[in-house]
C-alpha cells in the first residue's frame, strides 16, 4: 500500500471516531434534558392546586364511559331519582334515574339481607307518592311503616346525601294501614269466596284438571241454588251436602260429583284453612279501588299491608296477591301507555309468593304480570336473589336494582354467575362488583323512554325522607282508629249464607223425616194397643162365661160388674220414650235450635 493510501485510511478512521464521539455527546445531552423535564413536571405537579381526578383515574370507567352513562339516564320526561353513579367515588353530576312512565313495566329490587333493598323500596315509594301515584306495599317485617314518620337528620346522613347531589329534608307520606283478615294492625282486608272464584281457588289448592272442573261445578250449583259462598265453611257445607243422602241427587243432571274428588278438595281446604286462610275469606269484602286513592294534597296514598304475623303463611300471602291483582285486572279499563301509572305494587319477600307454588299457579302469575301493565298497574318484586323469581316472570321485568350478593357457598356462586349473565354488556366486571357493593349501593339498569335498557350503572342510592325506623305501634293504632275505612271494614259480618241455609234445609228434612217416623210409631203402637185391647176383651169375655156357668141360680142380690175404662191410646203413644225423642228432634228443627251460630 502506498503512503498516500495509508494516510487516507487513517484520516477516515479518525473522522469516524470523531463522529461517534459527537453522537454519544448528543445522546447524553438528550438524556439530561429528559431528566430535567421530568423533574420540572414533578415539581409543577407538586406546586399545582389539587383538583378532582378524571373518572378514569379513580374508578373502573373511563371519561367516555361515564359520559355514556350520563347520557343514558338524561331523560326528558319526569323520572324517579334512584341515586348517583359511583366511579371510585360518587359522582353527583351523573344521576341514575327511572322514567316515571316506565314504572308500570315492572321491576325487581334484589339483594342479600342487610344490603339496603328495603330502603330502596321506601325511596321509590316516597317519590311515586309525591308524584301523585298511589302505592301498595306488602310490609313483611314492619320496616316500611316508617314512611309515615318524618326522618331524622344527622351529620352522617347529610354527608352522604350531599355527596350524591340529594337535597335531603324530612318528609312523611300519607299512609293507610291494612291487615289480612284482621291478623295484625290495620284495616282488615277480606274477600268472599264467590268473589275469589273457583279457578283461582283451584290453583291455590293445587287441584288437577278433574278436581278443578268439579269445584267449578260446585260453585255453579251454589249460584243457581241461591247459596252464597262467603267463607271456607260455606264451601265445606255445600260439598258435604252434595255427597249426603239428601243432596247427592242435586247434580244428577250436571254430571254428578265424585265422593273421592270431594274428599280431596275437603282435605285441601282443611290444610288451607290451617294456614290462616279462614281469616281472609268473609265479609265485608274490600273494594280494591280504595288502593288507587290520592290524598287531599294530590299525593298518592301509600297502602301498607302489615304482614309480620303472617310471614310464616305463604299460602295466605300469595292468595291475597293473586286475588287482588285479578280483581284489579277485571275492574280496571284498558289504558295503554300513560305518563304515570295508576298504581304501583311493591311485594317484599317475594320468594314467599313462589315457594311451593304449582305450575298452574305460576302460569297464572306470569299471565297476570304480563297483562296488568295495560291497565296502568306496575309491580316491583323485592327479594334476596333473582333466582327467587321464576324465569318467565323475571322476563317481564323492565327495571332492576341489584344490591350486593354474597358467594359463600357453591350455590351462591352459581346464583351470582346466573345473575351476571342476565345483565346487558357493560364495562364492569359485574361478578366482582356485585360482591363488593357497599350498603346502600346497587347495580342498576332500567327501561328508558324508548323501551330499551339503559347502561348498567354502579349506583349509590338516595336516602329515604321518611324514618328508617318503624313507626311506633301507638301511632299506627291511632291512624287505624282514625281511618274512614275502619267503620266500614273493621267489623266482620256473618250474614246468612250457604252454611246456615243448608243447615236449615237439612234440619227441615230431618224434621219431616222425624214427623213421618213419629206417625209410623204412632200407628204401630196404636195397632199394638188395639190388638192388646182385643185380646184383653176376649179374655174378659171368657172369664165372665166361666163365672156364669159356676153360678147355680140367679141371685136376687144384684151382681156388681167392674168395667175397665177405655185406655187413652194417644196418651200411651205420646208418653213412650221413643216418641218423645222423635218429637224433640222435630221441634228442634222447626225452631232452629240446632243451627250453628
Amino acid at each position: 500500500m502506498s503512503d498516500d493510501a495509508v494516510v487516507k485510511a487513517q484520516a477516515e478512521a479518525a473522522a469516524a471516531v470523531e463522529a461517534a464521539r459527537q453522537a454519544q455527546a448528543a445522546a447524553e445531552a438528550a438524556v439530561l434534558r429528559a431528566q430535567e423535564a421530568a423533574a420540572a413536571a414533578v415539581a409543577h405537579a407538586e406546586a399545582a392546586p389539587i383538583v378532582d381526578a378524571p373518572a378514569a383515574a379513580s374508578g373502573p370507567l373511563t371519561d367516555e364511559q361515564v359520559d355514556v352513562i350520563r347520557a343514558g339516564y338524561a331523560f326528558e320526561e319526569a323520572a324517579l331519582e334512584i341515586g348517583a353513579l359511583v366511579n371510585g367515588e360518587a359522582l353527583a353530576g351523573v344521576p341514575v334515574r327511572i322514567p316515571l312512565a316506565m314504572t308500570n313495566r315492572h321491576g325487581l329490587v334484589a339483594g342479600a339481607t342487610g344490603t339496603g333493598k328495603t330502603r330502596t323500596l321506601q325511596t321509590l315509594a316516597e317519590q311515586l307518592a309525591a308524584a301523585g301515584v298511589p302505592v301498595f306495599a306488602a310490609d313483611m317485617k314492619g320496616d316500611l311503616s316508617g314512611v309515615a314518620t318524618p326522618g331524622e337528620s344527622s351529620p352522617k346522613l347529610l354527608a352522604r346525601t350531599e355527596g350524591i347531589g340529594q337535597s335531603w329534608e324530612p318528609r312523611a307520606s300519607t299512609v293507610e294501614y291494612f291487615s289480612l283478615g284482621g291478623i295484625g294492625k290495620g284495616v282488615p282486608i277480606r274477600a268472599t269466596l264467590s268473589g275469589f272464584g273457583p279457578l283461582l281457588l283451584s290453583k291455590v289448592l293445587g287441584l288437577n284438571d278433574t278436581q278443578e272442573s268439579s269445584l267449578g261445578l260446585v260453585f255453579h250449583y251454589a249460584e243457581q241454588a241461591g247459596l252464597p259462598l262467603l267463607d271456607l265453611s260455606d264451601l265445606r257445607a255445600v260439598l258435604t251436602y252434595l255427597t249426603s243422602d239428601e243432596g247427592k241427587g242435586e247434580l244428577k243432571n250436571m254430571g254428578g260429583l265424585s265422593s273421592q274428588t270431594v274428599g280431596v278438595i275437603l282435605r285441601e281446604l282443611i290444610t288451607f284453612a290451617a294456614e290462616g286462610a279462614d281469616a281472609f275469606f268473609g265479609e265485608p269484602e274490600i273494594d280494591t279501588s280504595l288502593f288507587l286513592r290520592q290524598a287531599a294534597d294530590g299525593t298518592g296514598v301509600i297502602s301498607l299491608l302489615e304482614l309480620p304475623r303472617v310471614a310464616d303463611k305463604p299460602a295466605l300471602f300469595s292468595t291475597f296477591l293473586m286475588w287482588l291483582l285479578a280483581d284489579l285486572y277485571n275492574d280496571l279499563p284498558e289504558v295503554g301507555d300513560l305518563d304515570k301509572p295508576k298504581l304501583v305494587f311493591f311485594f317484599d319477600e317475594a320468594h314467599l309468593l313462589f315457594n311451593g307454588a304449582s305450575k298452574d299457579f305460576l302460569q297464572s302469575i306470569t299471565q297476570t304480570v304480563r297483562l296488568i301493565r295495560s291497565k296502568g298497574v306496575g309491580i316491583f318484586f323485592v327479594t334476596q336473589t333473582p333466582k327467587d323469581v321464576p324465569g318467565d316472570v323475571l322476563a317481564q321485568l323492565g327495571s332492576r336494582v341489584q344490591h350486593a350478593l354474597r358467594a359463600f357457598t357453591p350455590d351462591d356462586a352459581k346464583a351470582l354467575r346466573a345473575t351476571v349473565s342476565t345483565y346487558p354488556r357493560s364495562a364492569y366486571d359485574l361478578e366482582q362488583v356485585l360482591q363488593g357493593l357497599g350498603t346502600g349501593e346497587a347495580v342498576v339498569t332500567v327501561m328508558n323512554e324508548k323501551g330499551a335498557p339503559s347502561p348498567v350503572a354502579w349506583t349509590r342510592v338516595r336516602a329515604p325522607q321518611g324514618s328508617m325506623s318503624p313507626t311506633p305501634d301507638a301511632a299506627i293504632d291511632a291512624a287505624v282508629a282514625a281511618s274512614p275505612l275502619t267503620p266500614q271494614y273493621g267489623t266482620p259480618i256473618d250474614r246468612e249464607s250457604a252454611r246456615e241455609m243448608l243447615t236449615v234445609k237439612m234440619n227441615a228434612a230431618a224434621a219431616a223425616a222425624a214427623a213421618v217416623e213419629a206417625q209410623e210409631e204412632y200407628t204401630r203402637q196404636a195397632e199394638e194397643f188395639r190388638k192388646q185391647a182385643e185380646k184383653e176383651a176376649k179374655a174378659q169375655a171368657q172369664r165372665e162365661a166361666r163365672e156364669s156357668r159356676s153360678t147355680t141360680t140367679s141371685s136376687s142380690r144384684p151382681r156388681s160388674r167392674t168395667t175397665k175404662p177405655d185406655p187413652n191410646i194417644l196418651n200411651d203413644v205420646l208418653g213412650s220414650k221413643t216418641t218423645q225423642t222423635i218429637l224433640k228432634g222435630v221441634l228442634d228443627g222447626i225452631f232452629g235450635t240446632r243451627r250453628r251460630r
